[in-house]
């Protein structure tokens, strides 16, 4: 069973959130000065965790407004690992290196000549190889320390990236959970979730700050997340435009890119991604309503095709999907006043989601089971995780659509966690079980099957 703290803590969640789900049904009238296109992406009393871009704890973060006719915007998490050379670059870099040295340069000891240091000027006095004083075998030799620079004049700027010995990583697009109209891509929860993914898949994690119900309703949330897999696909276009218009090689510190404006002289490629992302492993992340979103984005890539490129989504993982129907399931019977969200709150958050001439719990975006739902046959889907937790009244439905999968040979595995509850992982900040580290650990071991650049030996 769960912990007590965790049943405390659920019972005042669905006390508070049920309240105010009611009182947005019951007056529609308070949505009224903030019912338009562009929307809002975090709610008042959502706690916020400020962005960072430096690696103070191996993850340096920004936040991005993509799109100006609406507040989305998305949260980038970019792990120090993107600094470190690939091992096949560092044993070219050791062989060199021991080349060098066996030169017949005269030493410390031989015509009492001082023996210039790598590290800087010649100097009798030997300098350590310490992390603070050694220079960094990529980055064009800055350290991690020097990426983190406050300017001359005191300005905070955080990490810029160079041009040489930069690393590729993988992206992985995140959607938050919350109902559809709750939680948001910056939250503290959110944020600590996501930088514990990032470390442990080695991946840039791209966080979706999408439009809430009832301000925005379907299918608001799931255009927005969509337009984010588009948005990439431009900003992989424009950097490798970039790279034709860069400087010339010889530049030790020259830009990533060339310099690609606007109209107002803003560059329109984002420096993180054009130097560190690999949009050719991109893998979709949905926690909650979050996974029916990625579900949905991974059908709609699918149908794109080539119109995405360079953007390829190679998989997707599904954490307690927001799925519903109108005939319940085992698990919605026996479970529908389970943790967190119970199947109550869950359908007010779909009577807010939905449009009202569209309320049913059979819609497509609630229930993936349905015949004729649309999109492309099940077969052409990218391989999928579910993470289903075993007292969520949601699992069964989820774990029904995996064996759909498998069933037309997509991977499919299922992971299911005992004396879980809804949102156990991504609420780890406040919940704080062993379960939620193992289940980031399990899901670094699938994905890396799929954007490893040399396969992985791990397999579920």
């Amino acid at each position: 069973m769960p912990s007590v703290a965790v049943k405390l803590y659920s019972v005042f969640f669905k006390l508070i959130l049920k309240r105010r789900l009611q009182n947005r049904i019951q007056n529609p009238n308070l949505n009224d000065e903030m019912n338009s296109s562009f929307g809002v992406t975090s709610r008042p009393e959502e706690t916020i965790a400020a962005a960072n871009p430096v690696f103070t704890d191996g993850v340096a973060t920004k936040d991005i407004h993509i799109d100006p006719s609406s507040c989305l915007s998305i949260r980038i998490f970019l792990p120090d690992t993107c600094l470190i050379l690939p091992d096949s670059d560092v044993d070219r870099l050791r062989v060199k290196r021991s080349e060098l040295e066996s030169r017949s340069f005269p030493s410390n000891s031989e015509n009492g000549i001082p023996r210039r240091n790598s590290y800087g000027s010649a100097d009798p006095h030997r300098v350590s190889a310490t992390p603070s004083n050694r220079r960094s075998s990529y980055c064009n030799g800055f350290s991690k320390d020097d990426l983190n620079l406050i300017s001359e004049n005191g300005t905070y700027r955080g990490y810029s990236p160079f041009t040489h010995r930069c690393r590729k990583l993988p992206l992985m697009v995140q959607f938050h959970g919350g109902g559809f109209v709750a939680g948001s891509c910056d939250s503290a929860a959110n944020d600590f979730f996501c930088r514990r993914i990032a470390k442990m898949c080695d991946v840039i994690v791209v966080a979706v700050g999408y439009r809430l119900a009832p301000e925005n309703r379907y299918p608001a949330a799931f255009e927005d997340g969509l337009k984010v897999l588009h948005w990439l696909a431009k900003q992989a276009n424009l950097a490798e435009c970039g790279k034709s218009l860069g400087r010339s090689p010889d530049s030790r510190k020259s830009d990533v890119q060339g310099h690609i404006a606007d109209a107002f002289g803003a560059s329109l490629v984002e420096p993180w991604l054009a130097a560190h992302g690999d949009p050719s492993r991109c893998v979709l992340l949905g926690a909650s309503c979050g996974a029916n979103i990625a579900d949905y984005v991974a059908r709609k890539s699918v149908e794109s095709g080539k119109l995405l490129d360079p953007i390829k989504v190679v998989a997707q993982v599904l954490m307690y999907p927001f799925f519903i129907g109108t005939t319940p399931t085992h698990s919605e019977i026996k479970l529908s006043n389970s943790y967190f969200f119970d199947k109550s709150m869950s359908i007010l958050a779909w009577k807010l989601f939905l449009p009202e001439e569209q309320f049913n719990l059979d819609h497509p975006a609630a229930n993936p089971l349905i015949p004729n739902r649309g999109g492309p046959p099940l077969k052409r889907m990218p391989p999928t995780l579910t993470v289903v937790a075993e007292h969520d009244w949601m699992r069964d439905r989820a774990i029904a659509y995996a064996q759909e999968l498998k069933k037309v040979n997509v991977d499919a595995p299922v992971l299911d966690y005992k004396d879980c509850v809804h949102e156990f992982a991504t609420l780890d900040m406040l919940l704080r079980t062993p379960e939620a580290q193992a289940c980031a650990e399990d899901i670094a071991i699938w994905v890396k099957k799929y954007i490893s650049l040399r396969g992985h030996e791990f397999s579920y």
